[in-house]
């Protein structure tokens, strides 16, 4: 499938420059991306390191990458010297590797912290408590920035329960200052992330169409 251009329009419209678009793009072929890029996008997100490493080497250096899968610590080296914001930190150990990695390069690297509000067991992220012991711990580190919080909603067709779990977030988020970004909202539940104060989110399929992985 090509890239759905008119689908990107239309959510830029809806968007109205109240939040940013991370363009998903895992998976994807550098022309798609280049396209959109031609159309005017700048943030794109990736899931995997070395396919993140190898785009960038390819694609323009305008291009704001966020990492958007789980980093795993011995991984963060590849992608310090450029990273743009590391979505998805669920541990003050992952985010003093980040601020060793960054310090190295000079860098100050924005974060977002991970709250775990969906009802999947198989999601990542903090709990209420944690998320202040973090917050508590990382005022000691000089290389990272935590720019906001970041979570994802259960998987369902329950719009009442993703409503409910997004106000969750942003109630959390609205109880630190200092904060500039709450990411959260995908292809499936933007529009309601956007009402329950969302200024960032992510979308993949609606672009890009399906995910391509490799044959095993």
């Amino acid at each position: 499938m090509a890239v759905n251009i008119e689908a990107y329009n239309k959510i830029l419209t809806e968007l109205n420059s109240k939040a940013t678009l991370v363009a998903v793009s895992k998976t994807k072929p550098v022309t798609d991306l280049q396209e959109f890029y031609d159309s005017g996008q700048r943030d794109f997100g990736e899931n995997y390191v070395q396919e993140l490493v190898d785009k960038e080497l390819l694609l323009p250096k305008a291009i704001r990458w966020h990492f958007i899968g789980h980093l795993q610590s011995n991984k963060v080296k590849y992608i310090a010297p450029f990273v743009y914001l590391i979505h998805g930190v669920d541990s003050f150990n992952l985010l003093k590797e980040i601020n060793k990695e960054a310090a190295k390069n000079n860098r100050v690297i924005d974060c977002l912290l991970q709250v775990h509000i969906a009802k999947e067991e198989t999601k990542f992220g903090l709990d209420a408590t944690e998320l202040s012991e973090v917050m508590k711990e990382s005022a000691t580190l000089k290389n990272v920035h935590i720019a906001g919080l970041m979570g994802m909603a259960s998987f369902s067709d329950d719009r009442t329960l993703v409503r409910k779990e997004f106000t969750e977030l942003r109630s959390l988020y609205n109880q630190y200052s200092g904060f500039s970004i709450l990411s959260m909202g995908m292809s499936g539940d933007y529009t309601i992330a956007m009402e329950e104060g969302s200024n960032m989110i992510r979308i993949g399929s609606l672009l890009f169409g399906e995910r391509l992985y490799p044959a095993k």
